[in-house]
Parts: structure tokens; C-alpha cells; sequence
């Protein structure tokens, strides 16, 4: 069973059948926060750890970490609950790449000591890989995007050299920087190709919508990257994998996704930008680049071509040899993750706090190799451990300085409501510190800003290209634009995030496929982190009812996709996308009661489907539930209240009972405030 962030199953018992689970360690996180009450960790007999060196990894190498320790307190505690148990749970964990081997072994230790390290040699490989790393000559005055140009011209030379006239790979940074390569490359190499090879590419060329993707296929080259549109892309990679396209460039992010094994990987300059900054890969990305040199079916051998500069060089030939030692960034992100075990009770003072970095590989490597962590290189075990404590406790007042936990003098600690609301949406401490900050008064598109501050969003990167479109979103005096436009052009990557969002909410079509990914990847983050925002303003008290009214709102939006008195409110019902749902609009269907009232035939009519289309609709409108909300100030009796009764009535309970669209778990926030911004009566309907 695949267990993802975009898979919908969240069931325990739908998983509880399943022989083998494959997941992420950020869905593995979330379903095990709450794994004292979860008997699906009770029957993990393996827990297999694919590509372990990415602990070392500095976005997600603290969640792997924390997911192995937190199975080795799982596995410990069975322990010690059931000591005749017989089958104990097993780890294995497996890496390309990994010198201190032995660290990973005294990681996974269990009580009669560390695991077994089992090393291998080039030899087992079924493809014998040859690993080049060229240093290019870069001048001080040089920038970055100047050098990347420069390796442009070395790219004919070397695919020559190295690939054997066999499906070469190349690696760019940018997606600009693939469509430039690309060009430039058609432009310098001459493929020698039969004339049946130039129909095959011309038959493929004929069938892509984008124009200079075709002219450059005519001439052996391709690029695919994020930005090109879906069929384009499955077009591409059909050429690649059937061998006639000689030469492929595509982005290294879309080598984590995208299988497309090749005789020669090149990977043009090894730094990248990120978050804004230039950097150099991480070890994980370059391996996971290389690991794409090779097809086992067709080769005995493959070539990895890493072009860099003089002076990195030789950081690169470490790597390739497997000589670079694999640290921990738990402690980059120490704060989520304590606040997470102790809403699992892990942790309840700061002894035990210790204790639970102990199971981690952070203690490992802290130990060996302290100045990496920050600390004094001369300090012994006991030096060590009061700094990892020191660590804690400066992350514990963090929490504390915004209530998420409870600390007393003699420092045992609690998880709070907000606490808890943060550990299980997972979300990031400095989102939570910008939740607390809200006053009470917020307004909706205040709210919508706020949110798109968070620091789940910051891999939205704004690209300059986007730039035009998102402006035209923004504000455009000839086309329709978003709901509440920002102060002058779109410059920052939150005011992007801002833009997508309401464009998600107003049903207003994006052509950019680019930009079409990145309003996925924010709604999947935003309906959990506007969900927890929404119960984070209900369980404060003092909150005011404008602020806590919106987050409600906009938690709904988020799930819906759209804005909360949208005329597409048919886009919700299962087989009604953009295109039927506008066709609907444009004749006028603009509420449910609407849709109800029209013949199942005239339905068809309108969205161009054949029967029973229209009764399908109709159907699933009519199983939505119908509430009634009605309000009576009672007689008064007293100068200084006044007694208000609101009923609430579900219209076709009898109906929902055989037959409901909704979800089971489905629920109606009830909310009433006074004219002085306070919240009178808040309670959940389900």
C-alpha cells in the first residue's frame, strides 16, 4: 500500500490490512504522532529504511531521524510490555553512499548492542558506473549564472567523449537553464542519425504543443522540466526511453520523481538556488542524479560526468568515493520535533528530554564530532550532554514563550491545546508564533496574508518569468482578477503564495503548468494549516469573533477550493471541474437550490454530457444536507440580558441516513458574536 501526502487514505483500518506499507517519513511523522493510541504500530514486524544518508539531508533529514527513533521507542516499549514476545521489530537500513557506516549501526542499537553493518563493494553493482568529475576554471568576478553559461559550450565535447552514442542525461539547475542548454547544444553537436531515427523524431515533434520544444527535437535534443506541459513531457520521455532521443536536459528537482535511466548522466555545475540563495547540491540530490546513469537492460556499464569548478573539485571526487561523513540536522529543527514528543508523552521533563536525544543519531554524531553542532571540540561525554541539554532547553522556553507547553520550577512539562494543535497538523514553530500574534480583529484577506507568510511555503519560489502572469492576476482593468489585490507588483514569494490562493478561490483559469504544481503544493500544506489556525483562534479564549468567524471561513475555502459565496459551487460535486462548473455558472446555476430545481436533460444540455449525467448531479445535490437556521429573542424579563434561542434544523435527516453525499465526518460550526467583537457561543455540530 503507498502511503503519501497525496494519497487521501488517513483510515487506520484500512491500512491495518495491508502486508507492506510504502511511505514518506513526513506521512510516517504524522500517522505516528499519535502511535500510543494507534495498534497499527503495534503490528510493524520490519521497519526498512531506503536512501538512509538523507538523516543528513537539511529540509527532511530531521523527520527521518526522529521517525526511526520514534519506531525504537515503539519497539522498546513493546519490550518491555511483552518480554516473551517472539517476533521483535526488525530495522534494516540501506544507502548507496555512507562511510561512517558504524554510526548508522550504533543508532539502530537495542539492548544487547548496535546493529550489524553489512559493506559492500563496486563489484555487486549489475551496471559497472565510471564516475568523472571535470573542474572548470570560474575567475572571482565571475557570477554564478556566467559560469553556468560558460559550461554551455563544453556540453558538445564532453556528451561526445563520454556517451558512447547512447540516451545521455543532463542535469541544469534552472528551467531556464535547461531551454538555454538545449538550444545551445542543438546548435554545436551533429547526431548522426538515419533517416528512419529522423522520421521516428519527426512523428514525436508533430505531436507536442510547444513549438520550440519541436524545433529542437528535429535536431536529437530535449528538454523537460516542471514548467512543460504534461503531454509534452510524457512525449519526451516516451523519445528518451526508447532511445531516440539522443540528448535529454531536465531539472534536478524532477530527478527525485521522474524514472528515466540514461548510458551517461552529466550534471552541469553543482550549485543550484535555493530559498533564494545559491548553494551547492546536497549529497542526496547528487546521488539521486547519478543514480539515474545506468539501464540495466540494455548496459554493462554507464558513465556520471559532474562538471564543477577548480576549486570544489575536489569535494566532489570525496563524494563520488563515498568519503563524506553523514552528520544530523536534527538540530536545526530540534523545536517541532520536541514539541511533537511531548504531546506523546515521550518527553515530560527535562531529564527525559536527554533521554530522548540520546536515541537519536544527533547524540551519535555530537559526540565525534562536536564543532560540527556548534559545540567546544574539547568537551568530554559529560560536556556534550549538558550543551545537547542546554539545546533543549532553550527550544522548551521557545514553546513555552507562546504557550504551546507548560513548564513548572521544578521544569515538568505539558503540552498545551496549542500544543497539540501544532504537533498534530504539523505545523512549523514559526508559523505558530505568527498564529499568536493575531489580535482579533483580522480581516479575511488579512488572514489570507498571514497565512501565506508560513514557513511551509517557503519552497514556492517566485521565478521571473511567473512574474507577468501573477501581475495580471493581481490587478488587470481587462480580465478578471483576484478578490483582494496587493499593494504594487508581485515581488516576494509570499505575495505569490497570496496570489495563487486566491486564484485557487476565484476560479480563475491558470495556463502555466508551472504554476499550476505550486497552487497544488499550496493547497495540500494550506487545508491543514488553515484547519489549525481556525481550532488555534477557537481554543483561545480572548480571541475576538471578527478574527476567529474568518478563520472558520477560510478554513473552508481551503477545503473547498473556493471562495465561500462562490457562484462555481457546483466544482464540488465529484465529476465537475473548471470547464462544467463555468458552464454552469454561465447558465445561471449558482446555487445548489438552483441546480436541484433544473431537469436532469437541461442539466445535460448545459454542460454537453449524455444521460444519466443530469441525474447523477442532481442526485448528489439533493443528498447534500439542507440546514435551517432560525432565531427567537425570547420575552424579556430582565433589564440587563436578553435570551436569544437558535435552533438549527437538518431538513432531510431521514433522507442523509440511507444515502449522503457528505463525508461521514462531516461537521457545521455554529458561531455567534456580539457587537463588541466577542464570541458568545462557539460550539461543533456533527
Amino acid at each position: 500500500m503507498e502511503l503519501t501526502g497525496d494519497t487521501e487514505i488517513d483510515d487506520f483500518f484500512e491500512i491495518q490490512d495491508a502486508h507492506v506499507i510504502m511511505t514518506t517519513p513526513e506521512k510516517w511523522d504524522s500517522m505516528t504522532r499519535k502511535w500510543r493510541d494507534n495498534c497499527l504500530l503495534q503490528l510493524v514486524r520490519l521497519f526498512l529504511i531506503d536512501e538512509v544518508h538523507v538523516v543528513k539531508d537539511t529540509t527532511r533529514g530531521a523527520t527521518l531521524e526522529v521517525v526511526v527513533s520514534r519506531m525504537k521507542a515503539v519497539r522498546a516499549c513493546r519490550a518491555t510490555e511483552n518480554p516473551q514476545e517472539d517476533l521483535p521489530m526488525r530495522f534494516v537500513a540501506v544507502s548507496a553512499t555512507i562511510p561512517n557506516i558504524n554510526d548508522i549501526a550504533d543508532w539502530l542499537c537495542d539492548d544487547t548492542g548496535p546493529a550489524t553493518g553489512l559493506e559492500m563493494d563496486e563489484s555487486h553493482r549489475p551496471v559497472k558506473l565510471r564516475k568523472v568529475v571535470l573542474g572548470f576554471p570560474c575567475s572571482s568576478n565571475q557570477t554564478e549564472f556566467k559560469f553556468d553559461l560558460s559550461l554551455n559550450y563544453k556540453m558538445a565535447n564532453i556528451i561526445q567523449t563520454y556517451s558512447d552514442q547512447k540516451p545521455t542525461l543532463v542535469f541544469c539547475s534552472t528551467r531556464k537553464g535547461v531551454q538555454q542548454s538545449a538550444t545551445v547544444l542543438a546548435k554545436d553537436a551533429k547526431f548522426m542519425m538515419s533517416i528512419e531515427h529522423k522520421q521516428r523524431l519527426m512523428k514525436y515533434a508533430n505531436s507536442l504543443q510547444d513549438s520550440k520544444l519541436r524545433d529542437l527535437l528535429m535536431f536529437g535534443v530535449g528538454f523537460h522540466h516542471a514548467g512543460v506541459d504534461v503531454s509534452d513531457r510524457k512525449v519526451v520521455e516516451e523519445a528518451f526511453i526508447m532511445g531516440d532521443l539522443p540528448v535529454l536536459f531536465t531539472t534536478s528537482t524532477l530527478a527525485m520523481g521522474v524514472n528515466l535511466p540514461a548510458h551517461l548522466v552529466v550534471i552541469k555545475s553543482t550549485a543550484h538556488y535555493a530559498g533564494g540563495a545559491c548553494e551547492e547540491y546536497s549529497e542526496a540530490d547528487m546521488l539521486q542524479m547519478i543514480g539515474r546513469a545506468g539501464r540495466p537492460q540494455f548496459d554493462t556499464s554507464a558513465t556520471a560526468v559532474i562538471m564543477t569548478k577548480t576549486q570544489t573539485r575536489d569535494r566532489y571526487m570525496q563524494l563520488m568515493n563515498g568519503a563524506e561523513i553523514i552528520e544530523s540536522s536534527l538540530h536545526t529543527h530540534l523545536v517541532e520535533h520536541l514539541n511533537a514528543e511531548i504531546v506523546l508523552h515521550t518527553i515530560s521533563d527535562v531529564n527525559m528530554a536527554l533521554d530522548w536525544i540520546r536515541s537519536t543519531f544527533l547524540y551519535i554524531r555530537a559526540l565525534k564530532n562536536p564543532k560540527h553542532y556548534g559545540f567546544s571540540a574539547d568537551l568530554d561525554r559529560r560536556g556534550i550532554e549538558a550543551k545537547l541539554q542546554e539545546l533543549c532547553l532553550k527550544n522548551l522556553n521557545s514553546l513555552s514563550s507562546i504557550g504551546l507547553i507548560s513548564m513548572d520550577e521544578d521544569v515538568n512539562i505539558k503540552a498545551t491545546e496549542a500544543g497539540r494543535l501544532m504537533a498534530r497538523y504539523c505545523v512549523a514553530f514559526d508559523t505558530m508564533k505568527q498564529f499568536s500574534k493575531v489580535s482579533g480583529a483580522e480581516t479575511l484577506p488579512e488572514l489570507i496574508e498571514l497565512m501565506a507568510k508560513g514557513r511551509e511555503f517557503t519552497d514556492v519560489q517566485l521565478r521571473v518569468n511567473e512574474k507577468r502572469t501573477l501581475n495580471t492576476l493581481n490587478k488587470d482593468k481587462n480580465r478578471i482578477t483576484i478578490r483582494y489585490p496587493m499593494e504594487g507588483k508581485v515581488k516576494s514569494n509570499e505575495m505569490k503564495v497570496n496570489c495563487l490562493i486566491q486564484a485557487q478561490f476565484g476560479s480563475i483559469p491558470i495556463q502555466e503548468f508551472g504554476l499550476t504544481q505550486d497552487t497544488g503544493r499550496i493547497f495540500r500544506n494550506g487545508i491543514r494549516i488553515s484547519r489549525c489556525l481556525a481550532e488555534f483562534l477557537n481554543q483561545r479564549s480572548k480571541t475576538g469573533f471578527t478574527a476567529l468567524l474568518n478563520s472558520v471561513i477560510l478554513a473552508k475555502c481551503f477545503r473547498a477550493k473556493l471562495w465561500e459565496n462562490s457562484p462555481y459551487v457546483s466544482k464540488q460535486l465529484e465529476k465537475i471541474g473548471l470547464s462544467l462548473s463555468t458552464a454552469m455558472v454561465n447558465a445561471g446555476l449558482t446555487t445548489f437550490n438552483r441546480i436541484e430545481q433544473t431537469n436532469a436533460r437541461e442539466l445535460e444540455l448545459i454542460v454537453n454530457r449524455h444521460p444519466p449525467f443530469g441525474n447523477q448531479i442532481r442526485e448528489a445535490v439533493m443528498n447534500l444536507p439542507k440546514y435551517e437556521v432560525s432565531l427567537e429573542q425570547l420575552p424579556r424579563y430582565s433589564t440587563t440580558s436578553a435570551e436569544v434561542v437558535v435552533t438549527v434544523n437538518l431538513k432531510n435527516y431521514e433522507q442523509l441516513l440511507s444515502k449522503r453525499t457528505t463525508p461521514g465526518h462531516h461537521y457545521v460550526t455554529m458561531i455567534i458574536g456580539d457587537c463588541d467583537n466577542n464570541v458568545v457561543f462557539l460550539q461543533k455540530l456533527t
